[in-house]
């Protein structure tokens, strides 16, 4: 049975993009293998959201010309967004890269795969294409770059492990935003989404696999399905008091597709748990924040970008609100569920960003008070507007703005982990924990990783747990019986 091995950079769009490229591979009757050193087939799905996940991935497929040399018949392939930025120009010093797939792509993977694997068969048997095809030899590649009409449909699949409790559920692709900074429109494409039914349908058939929590995977996925699918107006909803808690004066109000998707998708029997990434605060309207507060499957759980406090750079960035919106908002959405736990992306060191608009996001974290956060050092991105623009900040500036930056969230983040000290928490167990084989891990409805030790292997049990001990990171704690 030949073997495959991939390795996932950046986002869980691409940790999804994975599995239905594994899944294709699966049904070919290939085995996925740990170790690149096992496997027949090498591929890498790479990120471009950051010059650093580039050379990453660069680096590995570079590390890999030994193995190349020693078992030619090896197939070696790109990925993802990288693979969409660069296409073909990939192969100029990586001679023994046989396979360029970009965003669009991910359903042709298997049908290349046995293309290449074949052809190498045919040099392995001394016929047709000279013994050291592909090494330098670009007829012996495949790359595939284009735009396919309908491709967000085509990730769909995916191969369960045993006990297997969490999955992604991709529901769009691409990008209509255009934020200065970032080089995803151009990698993911415009913004498209599958219909309802077929997500539905999806998320159904993982129920019935055993599967109890889902995330709704989007770009920007609190607007999927705007330019698809009509809003729906909500003439009047007295069912409880909700709506009057939350403010909402002008009733009727219009229910985005979005939530329209998230109903559907709570009504699903076996389903306990139902997640959704990346918001972006521009879309995150009343019928949203109702449906946080009156939908009992949705986690207390909402990661929200907020990329900077300055509204000068949140200006120049392309993002289309205030640092006093984004608090309010943030404060609607603790509103509507007080158990909330909020997270975030910043990005410090934007082109111009000088230290009072620093100061400006450094005190917007200390007021909000995070759970946790994501920060980034501004990375330029070839081909966007922010990477040729005037007064970029040094790299030390925006290192030393990083270090400053993570003591506040950590100590943030610690904070609201003790605070649960003493407490029982749902947690839904989904393994062995990552750092200790011997210990459980699970997570909280609001998204915290809870470690414990049991006997049994608990994976895929929705379980109660005392927290005992926290850091900033994770939670410990002893299975309630």
């Amino acid at each position: 049975m030949p073997k495959f091995y991939i390795k996932t950079y950046g986002c869980q769009m691409n940790e999804r993009d994975s599995e239905q490229v594994a899944h294709s591979l699966v049904a070919r009757g290939y085995e996925a293998v740990a170790n690149e050193a096992e496997a027949d087939v090498v591929l890498l799905n790479t990120c471009s959201v950051r010059d650093m996940a580039d050379q990453k991935a660069l680096g590995k497929m570079g590390m890999m010309r030994p193995l190349a040399k020693r078992r030619p018949e090896v197939v070696f392939g790109f990925l993802g967004c990288m693979a969409q930025a660069r296409g073909g120009s990939l192969f100029d010093g990586l001679p023994h890269l046989d396979l360029v797939v970009g965003t669009q792509k991910f359903h042709c993977v298997a049908d290349y795969v046995e293309e290449l694997v074949a052809r190498k068969r045919i040099v392995a048997a001394g016929v047709g294409a000279p013994s050291h095809s592909r090494m330098d030899d670009l007829r012996f590649s495949i790359s595939d770059t284009a735009e396919e009409g309908g491709s967000q449909e085509m990730i769909r699949e995916q191969k369960l492990a045993p006990l297997q409790a969490t999955a992604f559920v991709s529901i769009m692709q691409g990008c209509n935003m255009h934020c200065t900074f970032c080089i995803v429109p151009r990698t993911r494409g415009a913004e498209r989404s599958r219909s309802i039914s077929e997500i539905v349908r999806e998320v159904q058939g993982l129920a019935a696999r055993g599967v109890k929590e889902v995330t709704l995977l989007g770009q920007i996925v609190n607007l999927y399905g705007r330019h698809e699918f009509p809003a729906v107006a909500v003439v009047h909803d007295r069912r409880g008091d909700a709506l009057d808690a939350l403010t909402v004066a002008d009733l009727p109000y219009k229910k985005s597709p979005f939530v329209q998707l998230l109903e559907a998708v709570h009504a699903i029997d076996g389903l306990e748990r139902l997640r959704f990434t990346s918001p972006h605060p521009i879309g995150f309207r009343d019928d949203l924040i109702h449906a946080l507060a009156t939908l009992p499957k949705l986690a207390e759980h909402v990661h929200l970008p907020l990329q900077s406090g300055s509204n000068r750079i949140l200006k120049a960035m392309h993002r289309p609100y205030t640092a006093d919106k984004y608090l309010r908002l943030v404060e609607r959405i603790r509103e509507a569920r007080p158990e909330v736990a909020l997270t975030t992306d910043i990005i410090v060191g934007f082109p111009g960003e000088e230290e009072t608009d620093y100061a400006q996001t450094r005190d917007l974290v200390e007021q909000i008070q995070f759970d946790n956060a994501f920060i980034f050092r501004y990375s330029t991105r070839s081909e966007t507007p922010a990477a040729t623009a005037p007064d970029q900040v040094p790299e030390r500036i925006k290192e030393e703005r990083n270090k400053d930056l993570l003591k506040i969230v950590d100590a943030s983040a610690h904070r609201a982990n003790e605070r649960l000290v003493g407490r029982d928490v749902e947690i839904l167990c989904e393994g062995p924990s990552r750092n200790n084989a011997a210990r459980l891990m699970g997570r909280t409805r609001t998204n915290k990783i809870v470690v414990f030790q049991d006997r049994e292997n608990r994976a895929g049990q929705l379980m109660k747990i005392k927290v005992e001990q926290a850091n900033g990171f994770s939670l410990y704690g002893t299975p309630l019986v």
